[in-house]
């Protein structure tokens, strides 16, 4: 059967299974839910990939809205895994369009599936929570820590964006950090001298990052809150806590930064007399490593979802935030396009993302890219030589760092 044929057919999959994905978008929308508290839109999916052929194993990587997803044909093939997001934030709903993103997946991986029996292979869908940070968030990290990427050939998955369809864009890695301080408290008048504040360390350690700021690349930032100081201001505080995101364009320059906010921590609490704590409160977060050639293998699907060049952009060059697929991007050839749910340029994490992953447009989105990425697929399991390429040029991007 020719190529032609078989992207026919997972373009008329798609279409007679649309409106069972929207609903089901619409459906999540409807109930937003944060960082491993995902148990509808788990269930949703979930129940979903089941009834279209896959084995479903929910509770995986040490997160309980997790699910591993698979279909393996007789013949062999390259195991090609979607990525599925499905969380919300907190106080707002779908900002982010996740209620899409993981539709996207599973509308894509079921597509592949009605012709992967013709051609081998394995399909999975990674239900991976909590990609807004929260709870025990970011769990693509834990999916590589516990080897579900160990003998994937390429990871897929398109994220809800606006104005125009774009290629992966680069990200920011990220380290979430805790700084606590252990101190002793004492009545602070009758007898400051007996109390060891825990807050001061805490605010000198603010302040020494903010000295540290003039000596550190401009692709780095660092922003924190206190959230915990006290409780009352007579009381010599004997515990503290802020919370801190550490970025940086890459995982070689965080790793050297957080260790020199370790340094300004640890001289606190040296002058001070208290005791600290530093560390991860989640997972950490990796820069995208961005393999062009397999953006390129995407876009070239365009005419099967009927678009034009005209609707694709050009990738930010510059990096604005984070997200937990630079840690998939580390391990195999990952891409992440971006697909516009609204002509009009719109903030994401806003009301206004909320309003349009909800939309029509948003909807459309779903057929878009679904049949991008199940034509994608299909052309990395028909093609060895294009696989092996995006894999070498992995491999390199790998080596730059970018």
């Amino acid at each position: 059967m020719s190529v032609e044929t078989l992207k026919e057919e997972i373009v008329n999959f798609v279409d007679q299974n649309l409106s069972t994905y929207q609903e089901n978008a619409l459906r999540i929308h409807s109930q937003p839910e944060t960082s491993n508290h995902e148990y509808f839109a788990q269930d949703v999916l979930t129940k979903q990939l089941e009834a279209e052929g896959f084995t479903v194993k929910r509770d995986v990587a040490g997160h309980p809205t997790g699910f591993d997803a698979r279909y393996k044909a007789d013949k062999e093939g390259p195991v090609l895994a979607f990525l599925a997001e499905f969380d919300a934030l907190e106080g707002l709903g779908h900002g982010c369009g996740h209620n899409l993103f993981g539709n996207y997946s599973s509308l894509a991986a079921a597509a592949l599936k009605s012709v992967i029996d013709q051609v081998g292979g394995e399909i999975r869908v990674y239900g991976t929570p909590g990609e807004e940070g929260g709870e025990n968030g970011s769990a693509k990290e834990s999916f590589v820590r516990e080897g579900f990427f160990d003998d994937v050939d390429a990871a897929l998955c398109a994220h809800p964006g606006s104005g125009k369809h774009i290629p992966t864009s680069h990200l920011l890695a990220n380290d979430p950090v805790d700084i606590e301080f252990f101190g002793k408290s004492s009545h602070a008048t009758a007898a400051p001298e007996e109390g060891i504040s825990a807050l001061t360390p805490l605010i000198q350690t603010f302040v020494g990052i903010d000295a540290l700021r003039f000596h550190l690349p401009k692709d780095v930032s660092i922003h924190g809150v206190i959230l915990d100081g006290g409780q009352a201001a007579n009381v010599v505080p004997d515990y503290s806590r802020g919370r801190f995101y550490i970025r940086a364009k890459n995982r070689k320059t965080l790793d050297e930064v957080r260790e020199k906010v370790k340094r300004i921590a640890e001289g606190a609490a040296h002058g001070t007399g208290a005791e600290l704590k530093f560390g991860l409160f989640q997972n950490k977060v990796d820069d995208m490593i961005i393999t062009e050639s397999f953006d390129q293998l995407f876009f070239k699907q365009i005419d099967w979802a009927g678009l034009t060049a005209d609707e694709i952009g050009e990738a930010d060059s510059q990096a604005h935030g984070s997200s937990d697929v630079g840690n998939v991007s580390y391990a195999v050839p990952t891409i992440q396009p971006f697909l516009a749910i609204s002509k009009e340029n719109i903030p994401g994490h806003s009301q206004a993302l909320v309003d349009a992953a909800g939309s029509e447009e948003g909807l459309d989105s779903i057929r878009i890219a679904a049949i991008l990425l199940a034509c994608t697929a299909l052309d990395l399991i028909l093609e060895p030589d294009t696989l092996a390429q995006i894999q070498a040029d992995h491999q390199e991007s790998l080596a730059r760092g970018n």
